[in-house]
């Protein structure tokens, strides 16, 4: 019944929120939204000819490269080890309920067989194959969501305007400047991914950024795009990494390497609104595959960041990037594996939960499901937790093993009597509130 009245309200605050700004969601649509707030865990992938480089994503730009001296990586981008089915699976069994694919990045290459453009994976490289039509054909397949990346810049096109970022790369024509040409481009691209791959739960831009520093405001047209991604697929949801409040006609915000609320890479500090939230963040410290980062997160320390995502009722992208051979790199993969264990264990406190009464905190944070109130302690000095709830608290026991937990009701709040918190990634007290 609590989901039911959730989604009601949810159809009646999207409503009456958006619908004096012009844009009113769908059924089909808020539908979509609350599967996604749900799933709170995805997988992002980058990849593209720049994994050639082992350099990350930004190599064009941060190399200061030709752009067509770059462009010849896609003659010899052949990734005979890339396994749609492997990829999908390992991506299933890290516990992820859908996967975000960059079908094209700044450097303009795609990764599916446009017709827009001959600089693609199957018209450009000796491989020939369209990797997001069997990408996708194996996310229906095992039950994974597919989202789609698609990048707003461009550092190789000669019509896109030239914005803050690849001031550096050499080879464009700049009398060929042409935004409405560059913008139909975008819109026919975002056609053939919306008609021609199935179900896409979202579509995620990127690069509106790249003319923030503008001295007049660049129009970007997005209400006309959205509506577009809106008419070809009604419950497709617009999520674009901007770093602004929220847009009119997007359904989802997005917050770059911080949780909401914080903003410790000075990419974050916007404020928080009512759509479903979503943390992108970095396995290692690339998006991209750069052969010396190796400098990749413990599993501890991608748990508790998921739990804490979670806690601020928000989902966790965690990106991988493949390597120029189409595996996914072996630590990543280990890392995964060892998430999904975590989930299938604990992923009660975390799939289909909402943020905790209790905001995170030094000890950790909390999830909420209903009456269940999940308490997640990281680290615990003493051998008890004094909690400041409002609710009533009627039961509380240890989520592995159902053992009963002593607790007290204090001026300060709830007294829980958990004992050493020692040597474990996470232990989680279930409390019964009413």
């Amino acid at each position: 019944m609590k989901k039911l009245i959730l989604s009601v309200a949810l159809v009646l605050v999207a409503m009456t929120s958006l619908s004096a700004q012009g844009y009113v969601p769908t059924e089909e649509n808020i539908k979509s939204r609350e599967e996604f707030a749900d799933d709170r865990f995805g997988i992002f992938i980058h990849w593209g000819i720049y994994s050639m480089f082992a350099q990350g994503e930004w190599y064009l730009q941060n190399a200061g490269l030709n752009r067509d001296e770059y462009a010849k990586a896609a003659d010899a981008f052949y990734p005979h080890r890339f396994d749609a089915k492997e990829w999908v699976a390992a991506i299933k069994a890290s516990g992820a309920r859908y996967l975000c694919f960059t079908t094209r990045h700044h450097d303009s290459f795609s990764m599916w067989d446009t017709d827009e453009s001959d600089y693609n994976i199957v018209d450009a490289t000796p491989y020939g194959r369209d990797v997001l039509k069997e990408i996708a054909k194996e996310c229906k397949k095992q039950d994974i969501k597919l989202h789609l990346y698609y990048s707003h810049a461009d550092w190789s096109r000669d019509e896109y305007p030239r914005g803050r970022t690849a001031k550096t790369v050499t080879g464009r024509d700049s009398t060929r400047i042409n935004w409405p040409a560059y913008y139909d481009f975008m819109n026919r691209q975002i056609t053939e991914l919306l008609t021609d791959y199935g179900p896409v739960r979202a579509i995620w831009f990127d690069g509106w950024w790249d003319h923030d520093e503008d001295a007049v405001p660049f129009d970007w047209q997005l209400d006309e795009q959205y509506a577009l991604v809106h008419k070809l697929q009604p419950a497709c949801l617009v999520a674009n990494n901007h770093h602004q409040v929220p847009f009119e006609g997007e359904d989802i915000q997005i917050f770059e390497r911080d949780l909401p609320g914080e903003n410790t890479h000075g990419l974050s500090g916007q404020a928080i609104s009512r759509l479903p939230l979503e943390t992108c963040q970095t396995m290692n410290g690339m998006w991209g595959y750069k052969v010396i980062d190796q400098n990749y997160k413990s599993v501890e320390t991608l748990v508790r960041y998921l739990v804490s995502a979670a806690g601020k009722g928000a989902n966790l992208l965690l990106n991988v990037g493949p390597q120029p051979n189409g595996e996914l790199p072996a630590a990543a993969v280990e890392r995964m594996k060892a998430m999904g264990e975590w989930l299938k264990a604990n992923g009660e406190t975390i799939y289909g939960t909402e943020a905790g009464d209790i905001a995170q905190q030094e000890w950790g944070c909390t999830t909420r499901k209903g009456d269940r109130l999940f308490v997640h302690i990281f680290e615990l000095a003493g051998d008890t937790l004094t909690l400041p709830l409002e609710c009533e608290v009627v039961e509380a026991k240890a989520f592995a093993d159902g053992e009963s937990i002593a607790f007290e009701k204090t001026d300060e709040g709830v007294v829980l009597h958990v004992g050493a918190v020692t040597d474990c990634i996470n232990y989680i007290v279930e409390l019964r509130t009413k």
